[in-house]
This record gives structure tokens, sequence and C-alpha cells, in this order.
């Protein structure tokens, strides 16, 4: 792992060094994003799209992007969605199929519609369908990652499945407000790392 160092601003959040399970990891970051303000949400979210800036990804032509879940105080993405406007970037955006635990995805236009569905969620409710081997960047929600690339979601696997399905040159990047941990103790053969974490303060590359 290499990090590059950003910026001298003092870290809101103490760094951890440890290595826990994604149980432990999922029950102490959630509680630690509830924590924060909607004001301090606004500024790490746009600290982390200003540093996406240093990436040497924006000669890439399709960006998938989620779409934030206030009420779990995510990554404010909208920063970040208003930079690859600004670049002509073709920007996707994803639908969760709960039963059948799949995600599809759609190109998002000026007339796409969305809207939150039954669990919140900002979601499409139609549109021109994208395959997944015609992206070539996806960020990804995560609540904490460690050392070497992998991170701890919210447990139920469709990132995993999703990012499985990908071309295997599809850069991944995390998107997170705290730094990373020494080790997720309980990896799986079929999650999928990161390429790039980005947090408020750092540019992590695995």
């Amino acid at each position: 792992m290499c990090a590059w160092y950003i910026n001298s601003k003092c870290l809101i959040f103490d760094f951890q060094t440890t290595s826990m399970t994604k149980t432990e990891l999922r029950q102490i970051y959630k509680e630690k994003r509830l924590a924060l303000s909607q004001h301090q949400i606004e500024d790490l979210s746009l600290d982390i799209a200003n540093h996406l800036l240093a990436l040497d990804v924006w000669d890439k032509k399709f960006f998938h992007i989620f779409l934030t879940i206030d009420k779990l105080k995510e990554v404010d993405t909208s920063f970040l969605l208003h930079a690859l406007m600004g670049k002509d970037k073709h920007i996707v955006v994803s639908k969760t199929d709960f039963k059948q635990e799949t995600m599809t995805h759609f190109l998002l236009t000026d007339d796409l519609k969305i809207k939150p569905n039954a669990f919140g969620i900002p979601e499409p409710e139609d549109g021109i369908e994208i395959a997944v081997d015609r992206l070539d960047v996806v960020f990804v929600p995560l609540l904490v990652a460690d050392k070497r690339g992998h991170r701890v979601g919210y447990g139920k696997g469709y990132y995993d499945r999703f990012l499985s399905n990908c071309r295997a040159d599809v850069i991944k990047i995390g998107l997170s407000f705290f730094e990373p941990i020494d080790q997720i103790t309980d990896i799986f053969e079929n999650d999928v790392k990161l390429d790039w974490l980005v947090t408020p303060n750092q540019i992590y590359y695995f």
C-alpha cells in the first residue's frame, strides 16, 4: 500500500491501527458516521472530491457513482457528480433488485427520474441501461477499509457481486471519511479489493 499525504489539516478521527472482524467494524463505523454533523459531512465530502481530481483517471469515459443515502450519513457524492458533469463524462447510477439481489445500471441523463426506494435509497426509475463491461471507473461506498484494500460495506454483498462482473481493468475507488485500519480479519474469497481509497486527508493506492 502506498499513501499520498495531501494536506496538513488535523484529522477529526483518531487513526486506528488494529485488526477486527467485519461485524465489529460495521458497528463501530456506523456509530462514527452517525455522530458526524451535517457541516462535517459537507466539509469532509468536499475534501474527498477535491482529492479525487488528483487521480489519473480523468481520461476514462464511463464512471459509475453511488447516490448518497442521507439518513446513513454517507459521503456526499454531489460534489463529485458536479465534477464529472463538468468534464462531460458518461455517468452511470444503479437500481437494486432486492429480491434477486442484483443491480441494474443506467446512464444519468437530464430526463432520468431519480426517487428514493422503500429503503430511502435514491434510485433511477428507468432509463438507458448500461452493461457493466462498459464501465471504466467505479466509486465504491463503504464504512471502512484496511491497508490492503479490503472494505467493509453493509454486509449484503451487492457491490462485491457487481464488481466481480465488471472488466478486470475497471478502476475501483473507495470513498471514506475514515483512514484505513490495519486489517479486516474475516476476508472472503469473493471479496473484491479496491484499487484506491480516498479519504479527506490522503489517497491510498493498493
